[in-house]
């Protein structure tokens, strides 16, 4: 049976565990994390790193740093996980759906703008597959109409857009490193942030609406309730894990890259023969070769594909069904524009197994697996 995914271990996650066990300091805050922050601010380039519970509790954090109020308008893309949207709709605010670019499956950056109101407050932005969305005119149109732009860069860590990494350009951006993710800890995120007010309001927020941060760097003789918040520190069992990740982040990502470049050299002769679509990765994007899909004419072709893949001892997955589609996305948001290219897409689209030292043997299992499929 070749797995969808499996969680990366690097070998160096048992001896981190092992010294907090033996020190005892299990709540969030400790060495591992600020080790983590200080590796996300040196190698991704932020002004400050808080890693959060989830991606999902990172988006949360950054919908109160912007103030929402309920009836403010959010525009983001309906090909999403249900959390890009659920972080917002929990401040009262309603989702503007815009359609996606075939090519990268993220926001048509060329749709925005129509889709601004008196009532829009931010641009969600969400880097499908690690690929970065078009972030140059995305931040043109933010500064014309002074909005916020939110990174959802859940699978971005190690992407960069024009040679900036992805989580770093807009005013926010947002991580996961849910055990589905190239860098993983089995629940967790970080909010990575620019300016210094957002900077001091997300530490109260991430303390449970307190100013502790500040007492336990000697800055005030006593903390107190100043804000609203809740507890998205993760404890240091999480953050050990992680550390020993994003040690090894450069070598994973290498990994990763030679293996979606298998897939996609193998499979291009399907390409040429006008069967299947592959990923694109438009000029000046470097991706982290988070997931390696292709298209197929149509849904039923793909079920039928996950169905041979199957009976074959291979599991492949389809992504999101898109959210504007959906019983709550019906709910809280509008699609704005014509669906061209979000429903009609996302039906086509399959994800083959990709993850850290999967093999080239199981890479080509699965590709000829495809190649027989489509020469029955």
């Amino acid at each position: 049976m070749i797995k969808f995914n499996i969680p990366c271990v690097t070998g160096r996650e048992q001896i981190y565990l092992q010294q907090v066990l033996t020190d005892r300091l299990f709540s969030g805050d400790g060495a591992f994390t600020k080790r983590c922050h200080v590796w996300i601010e040196k190698t991704i380039g932020c002004t400050k790193a808080l890693l959060t519970t989830s991606g999902t509790h990172a988006l949360e954090m950054a919908a109160l740093l912007i103030n929402l109020e309920p009836g403010d308008e959010i525009i983001m893309p309906s090909f999403t996980f249900p959390s890009t949207a659920n972080a917002f709709v929990l401040r009262g605010s309603k989702i503007i759906f815009v359609d996606i670019r075939p090519d990268t499956m993220n926001i048509d950056e060329k749709k925005i703008e129509k889709a601004i109101t008196k009532n829009t407050k931010a641009i969600v932005t969400v880097h499908y597959a690690g690929v970065a969305s078009e972030m140059g005119l995305i931040m043109e149109i933010a500064r014309k109409y002074n909005l916020f732009v939110i990174e959802d860069a859940a699978q971005a860590l190690m992407s960069k857009y024009n040679n900036k990494y992805l989580g770093t350009i807009g005013h926010i951006g947002c991580y996961s490193f849910h055990e589905t993710k190239n860098i993983q800890c089995g629940e967790g995120g970080a909010l990575l942030l620019r300016d210094n007010e957002l900077i001091e309001r997300a530490e109260i927020i991430r303390e449970k609406g307190t100013n502790r941060s500040k007492f336990w760097r000697g800055e005030i003789d006593k903390y107190g309730w100043v804000d609203i918040g809740s507890s998205y520190l993760p404890s240091e069992l999480n953050a050990a894990v992680l550390y020993a990740q994003l040690e090894k982040s450069k070598e994973i990502t290498k990994n990763r890259l030679k293996s979606w470049n298998l897939y996609y050299k193998k499979l291009k002769p399907l390409e040429k023969a006008g069967k299947i679509q592959l990923p694109s990765i438009p000029p000046g994007c470097i991706h982290n070769a988070h997931i390696f899909y292709i298209k197929l004419k149509n849904i039923a072709k793909r079920t039928h594909l996950i169905n041979h893949l199957k009976n074959n001892g291979v599991i492949a997955v389809f992504h999101y069904l898109p959210l504007h589609s959906s019983e709550a996305g019906k709910k809280f948001g509008n699609f704005s524009g014509e669906d061209k290219y979000t429903s009609i897409e996302s039906q086509k689209l399959l994800r083959l197994p990709m993850y850290y030292k999967i093999t080239e043997e199981d890479i080509q299992k699965v590709v000829d697996l495809i190649f027989k499929f489509y020469s029955q």
